[in-house]
């Protein structure tokens, strides 16, 4: 590369866009450019590092020494400075993924820089840097990490005007926009693929070569969603979208710091999986990940969604592997994912429930076909560990895996017929979440339904009386009702008596509310919004089952280091005094809350 192009390349990367014209160009000239073949070591544990890395092009992943992945790193994203600032050895090991170019400063020029420029002492001493923020990125919301103000352009915009737009605001992606709702994307890989490589001619329109309706985050979401879908999905920019407005992008050039806790090792190598046996050594290492997210405090809505993704990633790869070995499917389907893994709720135990929704254009000569995607991909799902449903509620069954107009049917004489079965089962599918497939076959029937049965009185009553039969575990004189016989005798069971009974009245609630969420503590807090449930009693309910939630993955957590299966059963003996009296707190308000809804439906019944 030439100073000019390294100076050009320079003023798009922080801290190096802080520097005065002379520093910036004395910089430049030290710089050394490296080449590395896709699978080639840049360094090891140990090794003694020449200077501070800088990738220009390609893509580069840092190991912790035990071999575990700390960060996946892309164009203007540096690695190597935990070892300068320390001994000049590098501690942790890096290898590039791709074909690589990176630029190496000498270590010389990297300490001077750190010794006068306030901007390279604040991004790089403070762990600024990607390898140096390995906690940070799971748990920050995506509002926190995207850019802020999108580049735009509108559909009939030339190609011409979209590559100069790019060129001049340093982007590698921009938005499309129209009538102020966003529509599709296009990226500098676009302009190479469709452009260049095909000559289009740079005067037609933009709409012609964007990616339309491109997968996107909310500024709600979290940042190990950013994570997950940049590597499952190999793409390198990420939309985000706040009700149709584009409000924001993510790329990996702006993930220069994050946390590539084994949650996204585990998401990459399952996405990645050749085979079920791969799978399985890809989840046997949950339990490691759950006793690591619990001891560094994450919430207890943060670890189970991080566990969650793991199994909706294997579902998406077992479903890849199906179709390849099947071939492809006959009509569209969806596979949909219900109980704890479509609530995003997922511990360091969880049996399957799934089904699927195929399009109404199935036949009967068709449905051999997806039993056997249905076999292949439960079977998978048992192997590694999300063992069968004891009630049969997975799509092997043939009862739930049909056409979308039985579905419509199913959920119709569930909400005008509700006796007890149909009760349980309307309570099972309305928390169903898609995870494979064509996700519009969902859509309609998604929010039809809860409109249907939230006009039906006598229907939400029975879902208010279904939601009462899980009492907290309280006994009498401040104790706890633990279980009087067999193996967990003396302990209560933090599953069916803990957060159950939270998850059936965030169910309810949503019913109430006509709420589309699914996840509980996302529930909660819409019933809140939308006035279902007083402030004051949403903030005494979310806290208790915050308690509840944390108390069993503290105790699976500790379950795991003892060398055990983690369960949800706890004796509360292994509790402090201290603990033991706010988790029978909590467990009053969960029986409080059950009673003011018990009294105030059937008062309007």
């Amino acid at each position: 590369m030439s100073q000019a192009a390294i100076i050009n390349f320079l003023e798009t990367v922080h801290p190096y866009d802080t520097l005065s014209k002379d520093d910036l160009v004395r910089v430049a000239g030290v710089f050394d450019r490296r080449e590395y073949a896709a699978g080639a070591e840049i360094y090891h544990n140990g090794d003694a590092l020449s200077g501070l890395y800088l990738v220009k092009r390609g893509s580069v992943e840092v190991l912790e020494p035990s071999g575990g992945l700390v960060s996946l790193l892309g164009p203007r994203n540096s690695f190597g400075e935990r070892g300068l600032l320390r001994d000049g050895l590098a501690v942790t090991t890096a290898r590039a993924t791709e074909e690589t170019v990176a630029l190496m400063l000498p270590t010389d020029e990297f300490k001077r820089l750190i010794a006068n420029s306030p901007a390279f002492a604040r991004f790089f001493s403070r762990g600024r840097s990607i390898e140096a923020r390995g906690s940070d990125l799971t748990t920050q919301k995506v509002a926190d990490l995207m850019a802020r103000k999108p580049v735009t352009l509108g559909p009939d915009d030339s190609i011409r005007t979209a590559a100069a737009k790019m060129r001049d605001h340093h982007v590698s992606s921009l938005g499309i926009v129209e009538d102020g709702s966003f529509i599709g994307i296009v990226t500098t890989r676009d302009m190479t693929n469709k452009v260049l490589a095909l000559g289009l001619d740079p005067s037609s329109p933009v709409a012609g070569i964007m990616t339309r309706d491109p997968v996107s985050l909310s500024p709600e979401d979290l940042g190990s969603d950013i994570l997950h879908i940049m590597l499952e999905r190999r793409i390198g920019h990420l939309p985000v979208v706040e009700g149709h407005k584009l409000v924001g992008m993510v790329t990996q050039t702006d993930l220069t710091r994050f946390q590539a806790v084994s949650s996204a090792s585990l998401v990459r190598d399952a996405a990645m999986a050749e085979t079920v046996a791969d799978m399985v050594a890809v989840t046997a290492r949950i339990p490691a990940l759950l006793v690591q997210l619990v001891g560094s405090n994450n919430a207890h809505e943060v670890v189970t969604r991080l566990i969650t993704d793991v199994a909706d990633t294997v579902t998406r790869r077992l479903l890849k592997l199906a179709e390849a070995e099947l071939s492809a499917p006959p009509v569209p389907y969806l596979w949909l994912a219900c109980g704890s893994q479509g609530r995003q709720e997922q511990t360091g135990v969880s049996d399957q429930d799934n089904c699927i929704i195929l399009d109404d254009a199935v036949t009967e000569a068709d449905m051999p076909y997806f039993a056997a995607l249905a076999k292949f991909v439960s079977d998978g799902l048992d192997a590694t560990g999300y063992f069968y449903c004891p009630g049969d509620m997975m799509a092997t069954n043939p009862i739930w895996c049909q056409p979308l107009r039985v579905w419509r049917e199913y959920f119709r004489k569930w909400v005008a017929t509700p006796d007890p079965k149909a009760q349980m089962l309307a309570s099972v599918m309305f928390d169903l979440r898609p995870i494979g497939g064509a996700a519009s076959l969902f859509r309609d029937l998604q929010t039809g339904t809860l409109e249907m049965a939230a006009r039906n009185s006598i229907f939400v009553a029975h879902m208010v009386s279904n939601s009462l039969t899980h009492s907290p575990p309280l006994g009498l004189l401040r104790g706890f009702a633990t279980i009087r016989s067999g193996e967990y005798k003396n302990h209560i069971d933090l599953k069916h008596s803990g957060v159950v009974p939270v998850a059936d009245l965030g169910r309810v609630y949503a019913l109430i509310g006509k709420g589309a969420a699914v996840n509980t503590r996302a529930r909660l807090l819409a019933a809140e919004a939308a006035g279902v449930i007083s402030a004051s009693g949403a903030r005494d309910l979310i806290e208790a089952y915050d308690m509840i939630a944390e108390i069993r993955l503290e105790n699976q957590a500790r379950l795991i280091r003892s060398g055990r299966k983690p369960d949800n059963f706890m004796a509360p003996s292994d509790l402090s005094d201290f603990e033991r009296s706010h988790l029978r707190d909590a467990f009053v308000v969960v029986r409080t809350m059950q009673s003011a809804i018990g009294q105030a439906r059937g008062a309007r019944s």
